[in-house]
């Protein structure tokens, strides 16, 4: 059934985890007295980036800063519409370096950049659908973002407020499968945003907590291979069955940070 989905390639930016470290609890999967393997986050970087090129989509890099360990979550540092930049504001104080040295990267590569006005965190709390934004609200980004960036694109943007602090962007309980459906983890948001999901999208591919307890709402699709942790099985047999093709990418060190694969990936749709 799979075969009847079609992949279509992206452009990926992503940031190496050369500093990659928690230094700093800024989330409830954040606690700097456990060490991090920095070498087996290489080799998982490196076999997500090695996958991505497999399957076809390109990949730039930007250049990591010392003293910035979260400058790998790359999916934070904007969100990118029809070649539109809208960059990143982030909440705390420890991440905002970060957004400077996106910014440069996209200026240098010949794009405008807005910078924000309230906190906004990226594609961590921004997830275009092809038709719209969905746009996360209640523990990073601000309701006020959500407005300049429907300013700023012209798309309609639709709020949904996240209530779990384990679920504190929205690219850990939801993710987009195609033009056409995503998948979405239901408690983790308020009653209102539920409804607003499913009116949305009524043949959405829900997923449990333990699907989402194991980063496995933090996935890329390219529109029939999903790019998922191996840790949520339950939910990879569930995208099998809707005739999508599962391929598992390991970042369990990342988790520690409360990272996956979707957290390092940033989409450039120009």
């Amino acid at each position: 059934m799979s075969d009847s989905r079609v992949p279509r390639r992206r452009r990926f930016l992503v940031c190496e985890p050369r500093h990659f470290a928690v230094q700093y609890a800024i989330n409830p999967w954040m606690h700097p007295d456990v060490r991090v393997d920095v070498d087996l986050a290489q080799e998982q970087w490196q076999s997500l980036i090695s996958t991505y090129r497999s399957h076809g989509h390109t990949v730039d890099t930007v250049e990591p800063v010392p003293g910035l360990p979260d400058m790998v979550f790359a999916a934070n540092s904007a969100v990118v519409v029809d070649g539109r930049v809208f960059g990143s504001l982030f909440h705390a104080p420890e991440r905002r370096a970060e957004s400077t040295h996106y910014d440069m990267w996209f200026k240098t590569a010949g794009y405008d950049v807005h910078r924000p006005y309230s906190v906004c965190e990226g594609e961590g709390d921004l997830v275009w659908t092809g038709r719209y934004v969905l746009a996360g609200t209640g523990f990073r980004t601000t309701r006020e973002a959500h407005r300049e960036v429907q300013e700023f694109f012209g798309h309609p943007v639709i709020s949904l407020t996240l209530v779990d602090p384990y679920f504190y962007h929205l690219d850990t309980a939801l993710f987009v499968l195609d033009d056409a459906n995503l998948v979405y983890y239901p408690e983790a948001f308020s009653p209102g945003s539920r409804e607003v999901l499913a009116r949305l999208y009524p043949d959405a591919v829900l997923a449990t907590r333990d699907d989402a307890m194991a980063f496995g709402l933090n996935s890329v699709s390219d529109g029939r291979h999903v790019f998922i942790a191996p840790q949520a099985e339950a939910l990879a047999a569930r995208l099998d069955d809707h005739g999508y093709a599962p391929v598992p990418v390991d970042l369990s060190e990342f988790q520690k940070a409360g990272g996956g694969i979707k957290c390092c990936t940033q989409e450039i749709r120009s």
